[in-house]
């Protein structure tokens, strides 16, 4: 198991490759459907504004509900979509579930970014929540943008430099 602290560095992100099992502590955001495609259209000077700092970020695509947090789809449009805009200012780990696009692919490797899994486990991964509050858009609700502080989160890296754990067009690698 790797041990990565955030905020994260781009040596960090050199050194990982598709299968590795990663545990991420320190401050991460949540975002689905609703508030991905916002914060992607915000610029950094906004960011740094309402003091949300995303270079070297982690960004996990869940809601934050009284029931915990389990990953969500991350080949939404509006969350696929944000993938690419997000990772260039400066997000470095993508954190959901299922396969993306070989285009989306190509932009992580750009921006030396990475899409990591998790199962959707939600009593293990609320377990792992040492504090919480909404950052941004409240009135989201559930699905506001949330900065959570968690120690030892689990994921898997799923795609990395180029090379996805789901093969070139969505399929697993072993051709099942």
């Amino acid at each position: 198991m790797i041990k990565i602290q955030t905020p994260v560095s781009e040596d960090c992100i050199k050194k990982l490759k598709v299968g590795d099992q990663i545990e991420i502590s320190g401050i991460i955001y949540t975002g689905r459907d609703a508030v991905l495609p916002k914060l992607a259209k915000l610029s950094q000077a906004e960011l740094e504004k309402v003091k949300v700092d995303i270079r070297g970020g982690v960004i996990f695509h869940t809601a934050v509900s009284p029931a915990g947090i389990g990953p969500t789809s991350s080949n939404k449009l509006e969350i696929e979509g944000s993938i690419g805009p997000l990772s260039e200012k400066g997000m470095k780990i993508h954190l959901g579930k299922g396969a993306l696009s070989i285009e989306t692919i190509d932009i992580l490797k750009k921006n030396n970014a990475i899409f990591t899994i998790t199962p959707p486990v939600t009593a293990l991964l609320t377990a792992k929540i040492i504090s919480k509050e909404v950052a941004l858009f409240p009135e989201e609700g559930m699905e506001a943008l949330h900065r959570l502080e968690v120690i030892d989160l689990p994921a898997i890296v799923a795609i990395a430099h180029g090379k996805s754990i789901f093969g070139e067009s969505g399929e697993k690698l072993d051709g099942k």
